[in-house]
């Protein structure tokens, strides 16, 4: 094993020992996830200048999807790029090889590749600026699945490493972008109407029906997808840079038309996001930190999971009115 290697089993080690002490507290988890992550950065960086030389230009390494919305779970898998300044073929071939190292260590550290794809080694995610901004616009252009859900999860973004500041600028091309063409938020919108039913007429609570999970609630489709995707939505529609949702609520709180509708849903997403702790102690794999057992609640607790998965579904069509009154009132 090669020294690079050997320090990232360190990480390793180190990350599996200690990660059970933060599972209670959704900050304190995802500050050392932030943490870990960073230290493979250092290895993977260090790794690099020595084969290349020092960095060449600035740029910024960012996480997205949980990680960039700071709601991970004990269990995640790998979602991040690289934005550099400088276009040209050495600065790709510097930023490309600190890509695929990045890739690989956060894998061996316990953060399985992205099964998409969105990671750092694929030149799609590692770009300089001016490349990166005409990648934004491209996908804004294409009318395509794909480039929406590419544009949603870049608006997740969140530096870890480098200049924010290269983050923040390319989101407001996103922004100026739609501006002037009022069809690209319906376009988000179509991308994520499809909801999971989640409660019956008769307020019986959907559970898997076979499977290892018989018996629980799928939380990630039908609790978390309802209130992340429509709270990024309205963020991208307001122009807010923050990624959490609960920051992201609270920024549209500022502004007297969301205050009203929005103070419950962010009581709902903080309970949310207790449950899905309350499931870490047992968790042992990626799905386990996401099916909610109803025969292990009370009935206060089914109860308050009832009104968590109904408001999502209202926040979701509350959201589909406001985009679709905003792109009526505009043509």
């Amino acid at each position: 094993m090669n020294n690079k290697m050997e320090h990232f089993e360190v990480i390793k080690k180190w990350k599996n020992e200690h990660i059970r002490q933060f599972q209670t507290d959704t900050n304190s988890l995802n500050a050392f996830h932030d943490n870990i992550m960073c230290k493979v950065f250092e290895i993977a960086l260090q790794s690099v200048t020595e084969q290349f030389g020092e960095t060449p230009c600035d740029y910024s390494w960012f996480v997205m999807g949980s990680a960039g919305r700071y709601e991970q779970g004990i269990f995640s898998d790998q979602d991040h790029g690289i934005v550099y300044e400088k276009t040209c073929e050495q600065t790709a071939i510097y930023f490309k090889e600190l890509g695929k190292q990045l890739a690989v260590g956060l894998n061996h550290v316990g953060y399985p590749f992205c099964e998409g794809n969105v990671m750092s080694s694929n030149p799609v995610w590692c770009k300089s600026y001016k490349e990166w901004g005409n990648q934004l616009i491209e996908w804004m252009k294409k009318e395509s699945w794909d480039s929406i859900r590419y544009l949603q999860i870049f608006h997740d973004a969140r530096s870890l490493v480098g200049k924010s500041e290269y983050i923040d600028q390319l989101k407001s091309i996103l922004y100026h972008f739609h501006k002037n063409n009022p069809s690209l938020l319906i376009r988000f919108l179509d991308n994520v109407m499809l909801v999971k039913p989640s409660v019956g007429p008769l307020g019986q609570i959907f559970v898997e029906d076979k499977g290892p999970h018989s018996g629980s609630i799928d939380l990630k489709r039908s609790g978390f997808f309802p209130y992340v995707n429509s709270i990024r939505l309205l963020a991208i529609k307001e122009e807010i840079k923050e990624t959490t949702t609960l920051s992201r609520i609270d920024s549209l709180c500022t502004l007297p038309s969301y205050l009203e509708p929005l103070e419950k849903y962010r009581e709902h997403f903080s309970a949310l996001l207790n449950y899905r702790i309350s499931l870490f102690e047992h968790a042992n794999s990626y799905d386990d930190i996401h099916y909610l057992s109803v025969a292990s609640l009370s009935q206060i607790e089914k109860n308050e999971v009832k009104d968590i998965l109904k408001n999502g579904k209202k926040l979701h069509q509350f959201v589909q009115r406001i985009v679709k009154k905003g792109y009526y009132d505009g043509v």
